[in-house]
């Protein structure tokens, strides 16, 4: 497995797992029944922190829709560089920073996460037209 690939499968892993901490908070606002009942709950009723989770959790499923059909093509082409392989672990961190801050509120933090994570996917998108 390539570096890029590998990185790519924590970050689905990762975007996975982000909905656990504020099913949690769900679970203890609404009770395990009302979690279960599947339907949506009254936002009023979770905590500031989850209602963001929510959201960052939204924002990085959004991203992986552009990071791994880039990460792939790059594998596809036999594209593997320094430059690949640093951008996506910096798009891991990046991802789980912008998670982390998202949740916490921190807004300046969140927007050079982002941005953070955004530069890497421009690198690998350079990559694969030739830019770099």
């Amino acid at each position: 497995m390539t570096t890029e690939l590998y990185w790519l499968t924590l970050t689905a892993l990762m975007t996975a797992l982000f909905w656990v901490p504020y099913v949690l908070n769900r679970v203890a606002a609404t009770g395990l029944g009302g979690t279960l009942a599947g339907s949506s709950p009254d936002v009023g009723k979770l905590a500031e922190w989850a209602q963001r989770a929510i959201r960052a959790h939204t924002n990085a499923i959004e991203n992986l829709a552009i990071f791994a059909p880039i990460v792939l093509t790059a594998h596809v082409l036999g594209i593997s560089n320094p430059a690949t392989k640093a951008a996506v672990v910096v798009y891991f961190f990046a991802r789980l920073v912008h998670f982390l801050v998202y949740s916490a509120g921190i807004r300046a933090a969140r927007t050079l996460a982002f941005t953070a994570g955004w530069l890497a996917q421009i690198v690998i998108i350079a990559s694969i037209l030739r830019w770099i």
